[in-house]
């Protein structure tokens, strides 16, 4: 006769066994529901993703920049809108920075030429002169003639020869008009000087040119008597007696060099420096006066790469 103990456990026993393995059921079947359910929401992502690139045409790409080279539906630069817009970047930049392109400087670097006058005391002064054309080249006064000394006593030296180098060699130029300075650093401080028509190019003068605070200029003169070099610097103020001072190099020699603008054409020649100070120089600037004497003087035509503020 069986145990009615035996029974019973019996009985749990088979109860819990079929509790457990229901239970292990259930989960195996929540599992798959739920890795189901997952599998297909990420299809769905992907599904989407894939539809959204291929509308959208996104692609990885690094930062650097390329122009595109024609004109398509979604109204890309072409290749003339790209270079209009490079030579406004580039004309923005040199009007802020205040630079001159190299290749102008270099031409007109060879408007100029190194000058040499003596005298009846047997000495030689150097400075610079730069070429108008037809011959005529400006310069300063004290640089062909001989000014009152600084003591103002008068002086018995006299200018007897002025001349003019050219691809190394001197050529005789005689004084064919003058301000009406007496001294040294005076706006009357100038000369027009004429040789025999030359092979240098000619300077576009601009005598409105403003000498606007801060504006950027450009010096050439024979410095130290070494040879057309340049310097450039920022305009100051100008003075009571019609001058303006800058940030330019004043070394001996470049009196009666160019100031040349941002366009490159003449507006100024150096005249002059604070005594000691060859980094504070006077400019006088270029008055239509100086021209006066200049028979047919014609505008060169401006350089035709050259461009500031978008204007050529």
């Amino acid at each position: 006769m069986v145990s009615w103990r035996l029974v019973f456990s019996t009985s749990i026993l088979a109860t819990g066994l079929s509790c457990f393995t229901l239970g292990v059921l259930q989960s195996q079947h929540s599992d798959a529901a739920a890795r189901a359910t997952y599998d297909a929401k990420l299809e769905a992502l992907r599904t989407e993703i894939t539809k959204s690139r291929r509308a959208e045409a996104v692609v990885p790409a690094g930062t650097s920049g390329t122009f595109p080279s024609r004109v398509d539906g979604d109204g890309l630069l072409n290749v003339a809108a790209r270079a209009r817009m490079v030579t406004e970047i580039k004309n923005e930049l040199q009007s802020e920075m205040g630079l001159l392109p190299v290749h102008l400087l270099r031409d007109r670097r060879s408007s100029f030429v190194e000058l040499y006058s003596s005298d009846n005391l047997g000495k030689t002064n150097y400075g610079t002169a730069g070429y108008l054309g037809g011959g005529y080249f400006i310069t300063v006064k004290h640089a062909v003639v001989a000014l009152r000394d600084e003591d103002e006593r008068p002086t018995s030296r006299r200018v007897t020869s002025v001349k003019v180098m050219f691809h190394g060699k001197e050529v005789p130029a005689k004084v064919v008009d003058t301000g009406d300075a007496d001294v040294e650093v005076h706006n009357g401080d100038w000369a027009i000087i004429k040789t025999r028509t030359l092979d240098l190019p000619a300077l576009r003068v601009d005598s409105a040119f403003g000498y606007d605070f801060a504006e950027p200029i450009f010096r050439l003169g024979n410095d130290y008597s070494k040879g057309i070099i340049l310097s450039t610097g920022y305009v100051g103020q100008r003075t009571a007696n019609g001058l303006v001072t800058c940030l330019t190099d004043g070394h001996p020699g470049v009196s009666g060099g160019g100031v040349l603008d941002q366009r490159g054409n003449l507006v100024g020649i150096p005249i002059g420096r604070m005594q000691g100070d060859y980094r504070f120089s006077f400019i006088l600037p270029i008055r239509a006066e100086m021209l006066r004497k200049l028979p047919t003087y014609e505008q060169p035509e401006p350089h035709a790469t050259v461009a500031v503020d978008g204007q050529r």
